[in-house]
């Protein structure tokens, strides 16, 4: 469905979108305009992808720049990182984000460190993308989040969306940079709508953005997490608290700038996150800040992460193990309070 309004003397027309759909008019916008774009992985030809993120595009650009692969995460992923290293920009998508854990050599050993190792003669311009996080009675194997596994690999770069608007911005600054980059997408946030103007943009990779400024506290989180954190707002702003929220995007490296600008100000913080407590990106965050900002922090660091367990099978399990917009209200009111 088309709408419109005038911006700037000119007609703007937006269309609903949902995620799957940004991630896949991205991908087809950077395809079209360079050739070396290529996209490999299971089932991403002619049955269109897990999530129909390339439905359609076998027929579109052929069988050699849809490359359907056998299931065998390690050869095809080391397999872009040569297309990489020869002068293609391949897009890799894992079925599932856990299975890309058998090709864990491929991007560490080689996706990260071969520009370093080649003392500069390689780039290794890769896309790594597809769904994670905790699904819906999924299983600890397919609910992996794997941005802690990753976020300490030398040369990798990570960001995560969390909107249409910000998932098809990503996916095409991502093409277009010449870093190993893997784009976290959340399997419960393909079918989340939004309208998108039909004129080309992108979303910087390494910036943060402000979903809603406030005084009282910051809260830093992406993903799912945001909504969550969104949602948990609309009863703390109606408490009377002045929660100022940030999705980080970036979760390797951090928007210091953005984040150290808003600790400054509200000298609170709370992050939510979907990662797991020991080892995830709100350990390494607040590690961030306590160097950082430490002189600008009027209460310790709280981080709401995922119990550190298998995600259960059990749908009323796996709620527990994830943070709930009720558990975001009960700190924010505690630490506003103190």
């Amino acid at each position: 469905m088309l709408s419109c309004f005038i911006y700037n003397k000119k007609i703007m027309y937006m269309a609903e979108v949902l995620l799957f759909e940004a991630l896949r008019q991205g991908l087809q916008e950077e395809m079209d305009r360079d050739p070396r774009v290529m996209v490999m992985g299971e089932d991403v030809g002619h049955y269109g992808g897990s999530y129909k993120v390339t439905k359609g595009f076998a027929e579109r650009y052929g069988d050699l720049r849809l490359l359907d692969t056998p299931i065998a995460e390690n050869s095809f992923t080391g397999m872009a990182i040569g297309a990489a290293m020869t002068g293609l920009r391949p897009v890799v998508e894992g079925m599932n984000m856990g299975f890309l854990l058998l090709a864990f050599n491929q991007i560490a050993n080689n996706a990260g460190m071969l520009h370093y190792t080649s003392g500069g003669n390689f780039t290794i311009p890769i896309v790594i993308r597809g769904p994670g996080g905790v699904g819906r009675q999924l299983g600890a194997e397919h609910s992996q989040r794997l941005e802690s596994y990753f976020q300490s690999v030398p040369g990798l770069q990570m960001v995560a969306c969390s909107t249409p608007y910000n998932a098809k911005g990503l996916i095409k600054s991502a093409i277009r940079s010449d870093n190993p980059i893997i784009l976290f997408e959340h399997v419960l946030l393909y079918n989340l709508k939004e309208d998108l103007a039909e004129e080309e943009y992108l979303v910087c990779l390494e910036k943060a953005e402000v979903v809603r400024p406030g005084n009282d506290i910051t809260i830093l989180t992406y993903s799912r997490m945001r909504h969550n954190v969104l949602q948990a707002t609309k009863s703390l702003v109606y408490k009377g608290y002045d929660p100022e929220i940030i999705d980080i995007v970036s979760l390797k490296p951090f928007d210091l700038g953005t984040i150290g600008a808003s600790v400054c100000k509200t000298h609170k913080v709370l992050i939510v996150e979907e990662c797991m407590r020991t080892g995830g990106i709100g350990a390494t965050l607040r590690a961030a800040i306590m160097e950082h900002f430490f002189d600008y922090l009027d209460a310790p660091i709280l981080c709401l992460s995922s119990q550190d367990v298998p995600t259960p099978y059990s749908s009323p399990l796996e709620e527990l193990t994830v943070i709930q917009p009720n558990q975001i209200i009960q700190v924010v009111e505690q630490l506003c309070e103190n």
